[in-house]
């Protein structure tokens, strides 16, 4: 099977800003030897308009309470939270790095943080600029939302697609949209300018790749029973199945399936369903039934399965970093993957105890590359973890809303 790029508009305007920003890098580099232009008007080095370059990470968190519809951003330089429209009964809150997508009975509303990265590999650009209201996709409840640089894909309950243009969100519209043909099972993964989706054929279904038009341009020759979660890593796209996951990748403008089996039997409650992980990392944790945790390594193709107590929410920074995992004792508890043992404990985090499962409104713990963060609904507040530190607390942040959804940006 062998798929070579085809660049729609979309995807060549995504492609266009890389590529100048990359330029700009480039420049910059190849200037070092040579003194600094001393015009006062010269455009500053990978200049985004509307926004602020930073030496290092602009993290905020979203928050919202779905019973009163409080939102806010929580900005984690300065401490300060910023208030939003309200958005009530959210069931869901997800994340692409910049937008926030709060599920709700009506529709989808989309918050813009304000904060983002640019990746280029080498070196990273970050942005920070004012928090808005972008407003609302027309999207059902059930709906999945994941997007890459230049498309954001709905897939709703009954498995209809429609890609929005993701450039008109940061100018703060919604507007331009395309429905995809066809049906999907679980969410359209946009990837390397194409979409990864599992088609519905008959009682089964099949994954296919498609380009922005949603023609089918590839058909993998491999199983996956049951799909469900799935995650984009820097070697791939992480796809789960019931008797493991799919690595989907691509070489030289090829794409390939890989199967990563679990390689034993795994009952249906205790399957990795839901994906949790730093962005950039390339391990990643899912509860494995009420009591343990797996854990994905990417690059060596393996699963590990870490007994634990009763499970909350688990994530990693991966790359050796102790496996994080809340549980219903309240307090949040690290693990060294490799040997399964406990390394270190908090106290009490949460005010009141919950169990994980399907409930998307559970608390979880966000990781990005030097902080954990957990958020304590009913406590009204958010505690910021050194999980480099023997999970030392650093700081807690005391709200005036009840964070019981919580996603990071800036990463």
């Amino acid at each position: 099977m062998t798929v070579r790029t085809n660049v729609t508009p979309w995807a060549a305007a995504a492609l266009a800003l890389t590529a100048l920003l990359t330029t700009s890098c480039a420049a910059e580099s190849n200037s070092a030897a040579r003194p600094a232009a001393s015009s006062p008007s010269a455009t500053p080095h990978g200049y985004v308009e509307g926004a602020r370059e930073a030496a290092e990470q602009q993290s905020r968190l979203l928050l919202n309470d779905p019973g009163s519809g409080s939102t806010g951003v929580l900005d984690l330089i300065t401490g300060k939270v910023h208030r939003t429209a309200q958005v009530k009964d959210a069931d869901r809150l997800g994340t692409d790095g910049r937008f926030g997508y709060l599920r709700t009975p009506g529709g989808t509303h989309v918050l813009d943080s304000g904060t983002w990265m640019v990746d280029h590999g080498d070196h990273v650009h970050y942005y920070s600029a004012a928090t808005r209201d972008v407003g609302k996709l027309p999207a059902g409840s059930g709906a999945q939302v994941r997007s890459d640089v230049a498309v954001t894909a709905v897939t709703d309950a009954d498995g209809h697609a429609v890609l929005y243009d993701r450039t008109e969100l940061e100018k703060g519209t919604i507007s331009s949209s395309r429905t995809l043909p066809g049906t999907y099972a679980g969410a359209v993964v946009p990837y390397e300018e194409h979409l990864l989706a599992f088609a519905r054929k008959g009682g089964s279904t099949e994954l296919v790749v498609l380009d922005r038009k949603g023609g089918r341009v590839a058909s993998p020759d491999v199983r996956c029973e049951d799909p469900r979660g799935d995650a984009v890593t820097r070697r791939g796209v992480i796809l789960g199945c019931a008797d493991g996951a799919l690595l989907v990748r691509t070489e030289d403008g090829a794409f390939t399936a890989e199967e990563i089996p679990y390689g034993r039997h795994v009952p249906a409650r205790q399957r990795a369903t839901a994906f949790r992980h730093r962005p950039g990392s390339d391990t990643l944790t899912a509860p494995a039934g009420d009591d343990a945790v797996w854990v994905l390594d990417v690059t060596d193709r393996t699963w590990k399965r870490v007994d634990t107590g009763d499970v909350v929410a688990a994530n990693t920074a991966g790359e050796g970093s102790p496996l994080l995992v809340l549980e219903t004792d309240g307090a949040l508890h690290g693990y060294d993957i490799a040997t399964g043992k406990q390394t270190a404990r908090t106290e009490p985090l949460l005010t009141e105890r919950k169990r994980a499962g399907t409930d998307d409104s559970a608390p979880v713990i966000e990781v990005d590359r030097s902080r954990a963060y957990v958020n304590d609904p009913e406590g009204k507040k958010v505690f910021e973890i050194d999980y480099n530190d023997g999970l030392r607390i650093a700081r807690s942040f005391d709200l005036d809303i009840r964070p019981v959804l919580m996603a990071e940006t800036g990463r």
